[in-house]
């Protein structure tokens, strides 16, 4: 083993008094701090709960999957609107505990439960690090008073979203990151021990690291962990490979036992990748399909970093903590030459700040969002987690005393403005917009949704009670809602073309039929070429003449407002290349041999995209 790689042996305290308190004084403030930061994420989080549109979009498919439909968003018409996996399923099972009557309201508590767990764990993993080089002392609070303050911070803690699941997700990497790197230690001591007794001197580098030994027994098991990020967004795919590269990189295993890491770390996300292919007939969630998450839109991405950073000032506290992380390299530098580069110490360290700036960059690389701060909160959370907490000292005592004056600003006076077009895309404080949309302080339930006076609201639930098998179709610039009858092909008493997707899979019964008419939802909208610019994930609106073509029988009256001409061009596209297949991937019964075609066919699926004018459409595929 080269010395570069060499395995710190721990060495004792260096007294009672170590960092500015004594040792049991010292761990009571620790233990006060970070339970002091955990308590701060539930109460500012509960006090901001409320729930979106997106939240109710995967509350449908709960929905679905506890009538016995399968995780689908209509009854025969097999479409992954969920874009985090593990947040689905968490939320079905929690649904099937007796008294749990509304998934939403589910969503909420756990969402809040689960970001609060993943600072906690942060918070512990950080302290836990710290503890590799100084045994004893205070910490204090440093980083994570970065994001506490942060309205996006308090908003996404619920929402419904799974946003909570995520923060979990890092923050439990990063402790069993930490705790892989503990076990070198303990590997190191466990081998030193035998030599020691019998006066024989071993020295680090002549002894491996023992994957037997208690700090390896637990490495599959945390490699498994590790590999779930697709499952709970696939952008943290990217987390997933840059965690297990740092634990490979801290214990260096024989080729045999990468083999099995890799397959402990895979063996889930490449199942349900066999079963999302084989099921739903592409290769992402619907979702990525139609924001083209592949695509690269860097000034809107600029726009939307900025739209983060700026309403809360946070050049501010992030530009000290670079200039102190630098100042740390710079000091632990001119000591290098007289002690060995730890690359296990050097890959715990940099996994979580790369892979958050790789995370950002990515963010930036698509285009954004439209939700203020929601998808830079993750890389944020990343980079700052060597820095969460830091050892007293006069250097950090001062740090932390000019973050926590910039963050009591911060959380007295900052607040991102309620609607952002300078950058050329609408981004929206989301939170306050639905605050005001459906009058309500706390829009935790189903029903705060359902029963706001929207237009589409009342004419669908009308076209429920009457029951005559009609579509609402909601017409360009909100021009209306006329009343279209459906082919008898169309099995759903009741249909709705909605751009809020999650409002009509609400307001209509579990066997109606949903058109999303921006394609996040919808088998042939996601697939069609992006038209629009002024929302982040919602540049393809669905043409209505689709939708009528779809749904209704030829003949039937075309609404005022549609082109009677696009229809009929629609009508013809839909039998034409590869539509016929791509709506039977989704809409035939589901046999061995579909699931067949589906799987060995998702790859060009994922890849189609067809003009979403229709005139265009007929000419470019008939």
């Amino acid at each position: 083993m080269s010395s570069s790689d060499e395995i710190p042996v721990p060495q004792p305290a260096e007294g009672p008094r170590a960092f500015g308190l004594p040792g049991t004084l010292a761990q009571r403030w620790n233990a006060l701090a970070v339970a002091a930061c955990g308590t701060a994420v539930l109460v500012l989080g509960y006090r901001h709960r409320w729930t979106n549109d997106d939240a109710l979009i995967y509350t449908r498919t709960v929905r679905q999957i506890l009538a016995g439909n399968g995780p689908v968003y209509n009854v025969g018409e097999r479409v992954e609107t969920s874009t985090g996996t593990l947040w689905q399923w968490l939320l079905a099972a929690g649904s099937t505990v007796p008294g749990v009557d509304d998934p939403l309201r589910l969503a909420v508590a756990l969402g809040l439960l689960l970001t609060v767990a993943g600072f906690l764990l942060a918070l512990d993993g950080t302290r836990r690090m710290i503890r590799l080089r100084h045994p004893a002392g205070a910490l204090l609070p440093a980083g994570v008073l970065v994001l506490l303050p942060l309205c996006a911070t308090w908003d996404y803690a619920t929402s419904g979203l799974e946003t909570g699941l995520t923060f979990t997700y890092l923050g439990g990497c990063w402790w069993l990151l930490v705790r892989a790197r503990a076990g070198l230690d303990r590997t190191a001591t466990a081998r030193a021990a035998p030599d020691q007794a019998t006066g024989d001197r071993t020295t680090t580098d002549q002894a491996a690291p023992d994957r037997t030994a208690p700090g390896g027994r637990a490495l599959p098991a945390i490699a498994f962990a590790l590999g779930l990020g697709p499952l709970v967004r696939p952008d943290l795919t990217l987390v997933s490979a840059v965690f297990l590269a740092a634990l490979w990189l801290m214990w260096r295993p024989a080729p045999r036992t990468t083999l099995g890491w890799a397959g402990a770390a895979l063996a889930l996300p490449l199942a349900y990748e066999l079963f999302r292919a084989g099921y739903y007939g592409v290769l992402v969630p619907l979702p990525a399909i139609a924001k083209e998450a592949s695509g690269t839109q860097w000034e809107y991405g600029w726009g939307y970093l900025v739209n983060t950073l700026h309403p809360y000032a946070l050049w501010v506290p992030l530009g000290l903590l670079a200039a102190f992380g630098l100042r740390e390299l710079a000091r632990r530098a001119r000591g290098w030459s007289a002690q060995p580069v730890r690359t296990a110490d050097a890959a715990l360290v940099a996994a979580p700040v790369v892979t958050g700036a790789l995370s950002v960059l990515f963010v930036v690389k698509v285009g954004g969002d439209f939700m203020h701060g929601r998808m830079i909160l993750p890389g944020l959370f990343l980079m700052l987690l060597p820095a969460f907490l830091l050892p007293y000292g006069r250097a950090a005592a001062a740090l932390a005393s000019a973050v926590g004056v910039w963050g009591l600003v911060c959380l007295l006076a900052f607040r991102p403005p309620l609607e952002s077009p300078d950058d050329g895309r609408i981004i929206f404080d989301s939170h306050s917009i639905y605050q005001q949309a459906l009058g309500a302080r706390h829009p935790v339930s189903q029903h705060d949704h359902v029963a706001a006076p929207r237009t589409f609201t009342k004419v669908a639930q009308r076209a429920v009670r009457e029951g005559e098998h009609t579509l609402v179709l909601r017409l360009p610039h909100d021009a209306g809602y006329p009343l279209v009858r459906m082919a008898p092909h169309v099995r759903a008493p009741v249909g709705g073309a909605e751009a809020r997707l999650g409002l009509a899979g609400a307001v209509l019964p579990l066997d109606g039929v949903v058109v999303d008419l921006l394609g996040l939802g919808n088998p042939l909208g996601a697939h069609t070429e992006p038209t629009a610019h002024a929302k982040a994930g919602h540049e393809k609106p669905l043409d209505r003449a689709w939708v009528v073509a779809d749904l209704t029988a030829p003949g039937t009256p075309v609404p005022s407002g549609v082109d009677p001409r696009r229809v009929a061009a629609a009508r013809h596209a839909l039998t034409c290349g590869p539509l016929p297949d791509l709506l039977a991937s989704t809409r035939a019964p589901l046999t061995a041999d579909r699931f067949w075609s589906n799987l060995t066919g998702s790859w060009s699926r994922t890849h189609l995209r067809i003009p979403a004018d229709p005139l265009a459409a007929e000419r470019h595929l008939c």
